[in-house]
């Protein structure tokens, strides 16, 4: 089942029934539609939060760096919200995930679950053939896809014509990488995907 618009608008408040609700809930991929300029990097998270999978969009967990990384890596002009995701396929910029599934935290996954999300994004990299890949997080990307030496930054072996890159992830939970280590890291991939 697919997440419902955000229930009151930005700035509602989720109760604790609506997160528990919320590991019911899928959110839609973040495509480029006729009229949008063609796939230029695809995000690929590891799974929806609870706040995200409540609201229907990306990174929507207050505290997520994902929206400022962006802007300060140089992808958007400004600071976009989680509900204003649509404008990414505008500026030739997509989001996924790996595993559809939502929970409170991505330690929750199964390695099964991050395998088979792998084999599913491969699928969807085939069929939409994004210049990038970028995978947000070298913890799900090496159990994902087999690569236990894999390092943030761009990888050695392309799918097909698509390269792909590792980010780290942008979750507050990640506190070892600051904000200004992630939009450095992630304006690396911006110079690169132009």
């Amino acid at each position: 089942m697919t997440a419902p618009r955000e229930r009151g608008g930005p700035g509602a408040r989720l109760t604790a029934a609506d997160l528990k609700a919320a590991r019911a809930l899928t959110i839609a991929d973040v495509l480029p539609g006729p009229g949008d300029p063609p796939l230029r990097v695809l995000f690929c998270g590891i799974n929806p939060g609870l706040v995200s999978a409540a609201t229907g969009h990306h990174f929507a967990r207050p505290g997520n760096r994902f929206w400022p990384v962006l802007h300060r890596a140089g992808f958007t002009s400004r600071l976009l919200r989680p509900a204003e995701q649509g404008e990414l396929a505008g500026l030739g910029l997509g989001v996924t995930n790996l595993v559809a599934r939502a929970s409170a935290r991505a330690d929750e996954l199964t390695a099964a679950e991050i395998v088979a999300g792998g084999e599913r994004l491969r699928a969807l990299v085939a069929q939409c053939r994004p210049a990038w890949l970028a995978v947000v997080g070298i913890t799900a990307y090496r159990t994902a896809f087999g690569a236990p030496g894999a390092a943030v930054g761009p990888q050695p072996e392309p799918w097909g014509d698509t390269r792909v890159w590792v980010l780290p992830n942008p979750s507050g939970l990640n506190a070892h990488w600051t904000v200004e280590a992630m939009a450095e890291e992630y304006g690396r991939l911006a110079v690169a995907s132009r």
